[in-house]
């Protein structure tokens, strides 16, 4: 069974993607001007050879940031695989040059790009007003096997494919296209009892984007609106007016289903929403209002606004906040405009130097009430009405050259005394090792109303033939202390990560871990190939 299984996942993953041919390759380098706790901005003389989604490489030759946006002469990159980068570093992108092909020139990408920050501290969005329509295409596929083995268990496999499409400009027109889709598929026991789907397709992201001129978009099917991000994915038609640096949007559609999240048509939303870009040498923000009314069956479900602002101070400090109201209480048919705070989130990270950096967040959240969904318990969820509250410190420091550490605390609180959490994590990584590659060493405590965990992790990881194979070794101990009767244990777990980079367009990687409780050996193993595609067209 096992044989079989493994025989049919390779032959899945293989019909899901192909290796490209290489051409000569070629290097380009840049210099890092700017660093976050999670993303890296870098300035080349020219970009129109790097896509999105392609990797660059540190000064250590780690392929560790991923291209997310860029402009015509730098790109933001997203930090993976503990990636450890400074300003003014040196960093190389390899591409293969095809001679064939004529690459296009800066000029000829007239771009006014306008960058905001909203990842847990900052995301950053690339406002383009083009009056010169580029096509610009990427795309990535993935297909994945996770599989369990137990002696005393039953075996479980999993198929996953991903695909996502981002299609500026299709053909230099003003039509854009861009989508996420995720199947999943459950490879059970024949004899199993279980009740569960064997498989899932979910739709993430499906839109379409229409450029009416430079200032005019409007954009219709399931799509998040980064701006107004607390009402998740819209199914519908948004539009959206630049005035300058400020904007105004429309949204109307409908929720996705809360059970399977598809399309539901009595789940109706509308709502708008005005803003404003600041983008000054020391000063870069953007700050959205908006207001939304959420129904069901034609009632009101809920009726709110939110306000969210991200900004970057000197590019030393960086502030993301979000704010919800909800507007609307309907208890026993009594309708009330009663004002309550279901959602407050403060972050800040201020950036001492290339070597020290710190960061402070507060978030307050209640339980989101539809009063329509849930009219029946109503009361006892008003009752109920406690915010959940957190707080979170992280510290990063490089005392020297190689060597990167941090340390962070968390913790969480209810006026109930329900739910609290404290966690306490740290880290020391050593980058350049006698015998090269990297060590990493991480704890983590975390005490709650019912179990105190303690993990330890140690992980050494080296890069082979220009990079192009990544190696991780890893062993982690675990124990926990119920506060219950359950007896307290330990699991040990080892495992080992090996990924190969054929070119920038098609990686295979394969992980195993062994994991032991008492008695008991699990096997986990997975697979992954992944296939990235793009595409540039000049403009004629």
């Amino acid at each position: 069974m096992r044989y079989k299984f493994y025989f049919i996942s390779i032959l899945y993953m293989v019909l899901s993607g192909s290796a490209l041919a290489q051409d000569n390759l070629q290097t380009i380098i840049g210099k890092v001007t700017f660093v976050t706790s999670k993303n890296a901005y870098v300035k080349f003389d020219n970009t129109t050879v790097i896509k999105i989604g392609d990797t660059l490489q540190a000064p250590n030759k780690q392929k560790c940031l991923v291209v997310t946006n860029k402009s015509s002469n730098s790109v933001v990159c997203l930090k993976i695989n503990d990636c450890q980068v400074n300003k003014d570093d040196k960093i190389s992108y390899v591409y293969e040059f095809e001679t064939t092909n004529k690459v296009l020139e800066t000029e000829e990408i007239q771009e006014n790009i306008g960058i905001s920050f909203n990842d847990s501290i900052q995301a950053i969005e690339d406002t383009s007003k083009k009056t010169n329509y580029v096509e610009e295409i990427t795309g990535r596929l993935s297909a994945a096997s996770y599989s369990n083995f137990s002696k005393i268990r039953d075996d479980n496999h999993r198929l996953m494919t991903r695909f996502s499409l981002e299609a500026n400009h299709i053909n230099n027109s003003r039509v854009s296209v861009e989508t996420y889709l995720n199947y999943r598929q459950n490879i059970y026991p024949k004899d199993t009892t279980r009740n569960l789907n064997n498989s899932d397709l979910n739709v993430y992201n499906l839109a379409v984007k229409y450029d009416v001129d430079s200032t005019l978009s409007i954009t219709a099917g399931r799509k998040i609106n980064y701006k107004i991000s607390s009402l998740g994915a819209i199914d519908g038609l948004q539009a959206e007016k630049f005035f300058g640096n400020s904007y105004v949007g429309v949204l109307a559609g409908f929720r996705p289903d809360i059970y399977d999240y598809g399309l539901n048509t009595n789940l109706l939303q509308y709502g708008g929403y005005v803003g404003q870009l600041t983008d000054h040498e020391n000063f870069r923000s953007q700050t959205t209002l908006g207001f939304a009314e959420q129904k069901n069956n034609n009632e009101i479900d809920r009726r709110f606004t939110y306000l969210q602002h991200s900004s970057t101070i000197f590019k030393k400090l960086n502030v993301f906040s979000t704010l919800e109201v909800d507007l609307y209480n309907k208890v026993n048919d009594s309708v009330k405009d009663n004002l309550r705070i279901t959602n407050l989130y403060v972050s800040g990270r201020y950036r001492f130097n290339s070597k020290l950096n710190v960061a402070l967040s507060y978030d307050s959240r209640k339980r989101i009430i539809y009063y329509k969904t849930y009219e029946t318990d109503i009361e006892q969820l008003l009752d109920e009405d406690i915010a959940r509250q957190g707080l979170r410190a992280r510290l990063n420091i490089k005392p020297f050259k190689y060597v990167f550490t941090g340390f962070s605390y968390s913790k969480r609180f209810q006026s109930d005394s329900q739910n609290k959490s404290d966690n306490m994590y740290g880290y020391v990584s050593f980058s350049k090792l006698p015998i090269d590659g990297r060590l990493s060493l991480t704890y983590n405590s975390n005490a709650s109303n019912y179990l105190k965990s303690n993990i330890v992790s140690l992980r050494y990881s080296r890069e082979f033939w220009d990079s192009r194979l990544s190696t991780d070794i890893y062993y982690r101990f675990v124990n926990y202390k119920y506060e219950t009767n359950v007896p307290d244990f330990n699991q040990h777990y080892l495992g080992a990560y090996l990924s190969y980079y054929i070119d920038r367009s098609f990686t295979i990687s394969f992980s195993g871990e062994v994991s032991k409780y008492n008695d008991e050996t699990n096997y986990r193993v997975n697979t992954q190939i992944i296939k990235r595609f793009f595409r540039s067209r000049k403009k004629k």
